[in-house]
């Protein structure tokens, strides 16, 4: 029997810790044959004791390399030129990348064959055998990242009054039953990878920044730190109904909470790119990577039917009771504008998908130019002014304010409402008019 190395032959003269490497690249790889009493030239040297030898090897493989790969070995104990040798046959493993536990899902744990040599696996090379391992669906797959802390979940769960424990990890998907973190783990994990930027701007465009931040770490610490954020910025301005004062904040605070946690939940994992969130002088918005998922239409969404593209990752903000259910977010922000004159807008595109909120503070462009006294400028900016203080006016208001009789206030307000100056809203005695927001 002649021995030589090749693609698919290892030979060793004796259990070394290398041992492991081969045994990890040919399960990863196509499969092979090691030979332990068998120098690299081919020289049969022999062992002593093969049945100890073989034990050793198991004992190694079932120690040190994950996921468990035992049942892809068989052992076997040849006699070459009156001297025993132990041959162990490797198959290619169905929960490829197998890696060295101590070292993980990284390439300096992760081997290959590569000609006559076992080598580390690129990060290319792993994502790709625990895509055909794992399926396509992002947050079932294992996490190359498996050195995970969990301060911040474990915070949002006792807040919740939530159990949080290995045996409850393993049930929502973060942990599978042999122990390896999931993607779902790694994103509600303190070493999550992605990231949300956030930006504000001077005015409309994005010429001129007032501020900006990235917020990282656990998914849910990102929730709560890109919230006050927001929440910060969300001014609250003042007008007066007669004697009643009415405050009302640029953004409802539903809106901006239900487009957050649909930032969060909904975006496109598999891309490595930050979502974006960016306030405006007359607008905030948000924008996550990934499109609607195949199937689903825009006029499907706001219609409140949702196809989860990230199950699992639901399921937990479920659980939390940070969403109500599935399908809901967005016809809650159009509910929080009802009433406003004002809309939310949806655009997506193959690989983003974006909510604006407009500011319902923000004055438009027409009215902006026309801020003066009440007391001086065209009849125009002299409505416009004053509704700006008062928040609303009514006609009486508007024909003591310039001193002109019914018809010609009548005919003044027509021609502002056509030109979009002002909204006319209630009907009878209760008609009275607005800025557009």
């Amino acid at each position: 029997m002649i021995f030589q190395e090749s693609e698919t032959v290892e030979l060793k003269a004796i259990v070394v810790e290398d041992i492991k490497k081969e045994v990890i690249a040919f399960a990863n790889c196509e499969g092979g044959k090691l030979y332990i009493g068998v120098q690299d030239d081919g020289t049969v040297s022999g062992l002593d004791n093969p049945d100890e030898t073989s034990l050793q090897i198991s004992n190694m493989v079932r120690d040190a390399i994950k996921p468990d790969l035992t049942m892809f070995l068989h052992y076997e104990t040849v006699t070459v030129d009156g001297k025993k040798i132990v041959a162990v046959n490797i198959q290619q493993g169905t929960e490829r990348p197998y890696y060295i536990a101590k070292k993980g899902l990284r390439p300096e744990g992760v081997y290959v064959r590569q000609g006559y040599s076992s080598v580390p696996a690129t990060n290319t090379a792993i994502r790709r055998m625990i895509k055909e391992t794992d399926g396509d669906h992002f947050e079932e797959m294992r996490s190359l990242e498996q050195n995970l802390t969990f301060e911040s979940a474990k915070k949002v769960f006792a807040e919740r009054n939530v159990k949080f424990g290995l045996t409850q990890m393993k049930t929502l998907g973060m942990v599978t039953q042999d122990g390896v973190y999931t993607n779902l783990g790694l994103l509600l994990s303190d070493q999550c990878v992605h990231t949300i930027k956030a930006a504000v701007f001077q005015g409309t465009t994005q010429s001129e920044f007032k501020d900006r931040r990235e917020f990282s770490g656990s998914l849910f610490r990102q929730m709560d730190e890109a919230y006050d954020f927001i929440d910060f910025r969300n001014q609250t301005h003042s007008t007066f109904d007669k004697l009643y004062r009415i405050d009302r904040r640029d953004y409802p605070e539903t809106a901006v909470r239900e487009a957050l946690l649909n930032l969060l939940v909904h975006r496109e994992y598999s891309f490595r790119a930050s979502t974006f969130i960016s306030l405006y002088a007359d607008r905030l918005e948000f924008t996550s990577i990934g499109g609607l998922v195949s199937g689903v239409s825009l006029k499907d969404v706001t219609m409140g039917i949702s196809v989860c593209r990230n199950f699992k990752l639901a399921n937990v903000f479920y659980r939390l009771e940070l969403i109500e259910a599935y399908g809901t977010g967005i016809i809650k922000i159009m509910e929080a504008y009802e009433g406003t004159g004002m809309m939310p807008q949806i655009e997506t595109s193959d690989n983003a998908f974006k909510i604006i909120l407009p500011n319902l503070n923000a004055m438009p462009e027409p009215a902006r130019q026309m801020q003066v006294n009440p007391e001086k400028g065209t009849p125009e900016e002299k409505v416009i002014a004053l509704t700006k203080q008062r928040g609303v006016i009514t006609r009486k208001e508007i024909e003591i304010l310039l001193g002109i009789g019914q018809s010609s206030c009548g005919r003044l307000l027509k021609k502002m409402i056509g030109n979009g100056l002002l909204i006319q809203e209630g009907k009878g005695k209760n008609t009275h008019y607005c800025l557009p927001q």
